[in-house]
């Protein structure tokens, strides 16, 4: 009987997950399997991979054939690896010390870029979760200077126009004075020449 490494869909609609199974090839895709082996969630950031490694390992040595997003899977938690270096020891390529050296320095590195990926996803959400903050501040700082601008009371300058009319028939009344004291200094020499007439008065009396 040939045997296949291969998904099981589950969930909702446009939210699917998956159970990595172990199943007979003919069978149907949602159908019976041997084993379940692990799931996939696709749906989060990094993807969730949670594999069974021994049991894995154990179907990929005695010649399980995975489909292509399983085999994907199974190389990306380094199942497809271990096969390897085992199968080096086997034909002493390569000492068990040196392989088990090689995979966990595999192990370390892939490790480190899994949690690097995890910070920069992070980092991101943060800063695009700052920025909308920071958008919404601005937004709310703006209304409120509308706001209080539509509300602060208006400077009426009327008034002021108002006392400058009023000054003005002031200034009017100074200018109309100033003939009447022109006209006052011009009366002053009648008054001269009633005093210059006065002694013709007095020879007159003195011819009689």
């Amino acid at each position: 009987m040939a045997t296949k490494i291969r998904l099981q869909r589950h969930g909702k609609k446009r939210a699917a997950f998956y159970h990595v199974v172990i199943a007979d090839e003919r069978a149907k895709r949602d159908g019976k399997f041997i084993e379940k082996i692990g799931t996939y969630n696709p749906n989060t950031d990094p993807a969730t991979i949670d594999l069974k490694f021994d049991r894995a390992l154990h179907w990929v040595k005695i010649g399980a054939q995975p489909t292509d997003t399983a085999r994907a899977l199974l190389s990306y938690k380094g199942i497809m690896l271990k096969n390897h270096l085992d199968k080096g020891v086997e034909k002493g390529a390569l000492t068990q010390a040196a392989a088990d050296k090689k995979f966990d320095a595999w192990m370390k590195e892939k490790d480190a870029k899994i949690e690097g990926k995890a910070e920069s996803i992070a980092k991101k959400e943060a800063d695009k979760a700052a920025a909308a903050l920071a958008a919404e501040t601005a937004t709310k700082e703006a209304k409120a200077a509308e706001i209080a601008a539509k509300n602060s009371p208006v400077i009426e300058e009327a008034p002021a126009e108002e006392a400058a009319t009023e000054e003005a028939p002031a200034e009017e009344t100074a200018t109309e004075e100033a003939p009447a004291a022109e006209a006052a200094t011009e009366e002053a020499p009648a008054a001269e020449e009633v005093k210059e007439e006065a002694p013709a008065a007095e020879e007159a009396k003195e011819e009689e």
